[in-house]
């Protein structure tokens, strides 16, 4: 896949993982799963969820946790790939 195709497909993602007041731990087997059917997907993390972190690290902690990289965060949203 070339980088603009990766772009492209990643602008088209919708959010299908939401983060909220309880935290990452909460989405770590839903994110799981959807990693396994396809390879990117994208994060919304709520205000509820931010508390005093950033974006970026919170996105940082939940790839980690589903043995995933982080590809691009932007705003309050990530792209995780496996």
């Amino acid at each position: 896949m070339t980088d603009q195709n990766r772009r492209q497909r990643i602008h088209e993602l919708d959010v299908t993982v939401w983060v909220g007041k309880n935290g990452i731990d909460a989405v770590v087997d839903e994110l799981s799963d959807q990693l396994a059917e396809r390879n990117l997907v994208k994060v919304k993390f709520l205000r509820a969820s931010r508390g005093g972190t950033t974006t970026e690290e919170l996105a940082e902690d939940l790839a980690e946790a589903v043995n995933a990289d982080l590809v691009r965060t932007r705003g309050h949203t990530a792209v995780l790939e496996r």
